[in-house]
């Protein structure tokens, strides 16, 4: 069957968006998405495959798939390319989408950006989930006969934040997969690598599980801006910059949505066949 696609990019993060909502048709399997997710034409990150919506309110529900066939539980960026290719459908200015993580709302900003409600984050390491002991701040976890200090938490995936002197000389290639399949991380995990410049400016960049390095992670820039929050070391809103560009994360504190703002743009469209 010929399924429409779009190709888009948040922050460099490259979002291949496919809506199935009309058609009885069934995701592709881990070995076609791997083939999609390396072709010239569709190559991409990470795919939302959108469904119909399970509740009312919502326009659609999505997946989300990383290009080496594995299933994750949420993409900030790909929401915002989602909400922006759906605007047409939007109630004013906001969204609301089903997410594999809850209902998430998105809102058409003026300026041609979109804000993402990403929910709560979660800190509890039996809910990351993540092996320890007890809820902490920070973690010392074990590398190859080595320690690292981390923040760990879930922004409805899980989360590994550490912090560097410089991301352009991180150990991002050599540290990213070990702490990715590290035992105390029993689904994996995404490893952030953060510069704090000033209590609202940080550098990142992020190691995702199933990717590889991206040149963004909405989801990682919120995970980063959040545990150095925790920590009094940010300030409530954040610019986050990634190698693929610019985002802003606000969060008010405890039992409060991160919101996650930046670009969601098409790149090109067309049909595959699955």
């Amino acid at each position: 069957m010929q399924l429409r696609y779009a190709s888009m990019q948040g922050t460099g993060n490259r979002i291949l968006v496919v809506d199935r909502r009309g058609y009885a048709v069934e995701p592709p399997t881990a070995a076609e998405i791997r083939e999609l997710g390396a072709s010239a034409t569709t190559g991409f990150d990470q795919l939302m495959w959108l469904t119909p919506p399970t509740s009312d309110a919502s326009v659609a529900s999505y997946r989300v798939f990383n290009n080496d066939g594995s299933e994750v539980e949420q993409c900030g960026n790909g929401l915002r390319c989602v909400a922006r290719l759906l605007a047409d459908e939007a109630t004013g200015s906001q969204l609301a989408l089903d997410s594999p993580a809850g209902r998430v709302v998105a809102e058409l900003v003026d300026d041609g950006t979109v804000a993402v409600n990403m929910g709560t984050p979660e800190f509890r390491p039996g809910r990351i989930p993540f092996v320890a002991e007890g809820e902490q701040l920070r973690y010392t976890i074990d590398v190859d006969g080595r320690t690292v200090d981390a923040a760990v938490l879930s922004m409805g995936n899980p989360h590994c934040v550490l912090d560097v002197e410089d991301t352009a000389t991180a150990p991002v290639e050599q540290l990213g997969p070990v702490l990715e399949h590290h035992p105390r991380f029993p689904e994996r995990v995404n490893v952030g690598f953060r510069r704090i410049r000033a209590r609202d400016a940080i550098d990142l960049r992020v190691f995702e599980r199933g990717a590889g390095e991206t040149l963004a992670c909405g989801t990682g820039a919120c995970a980063a801006v959040v545990s150095g929050q925790r920590e009094n070391r940010l300030d409530e809103t954040v610019a986050v910059s990634l190698p693929g560009g610019q985002v802003v994360v606000s969060w008010r504190g405890p039992n409060e949505p991160v919101w996650l703002t930046g670009n969601a743009e098409l790149t090109s469209e067309g049909t595959l066949d699955i």
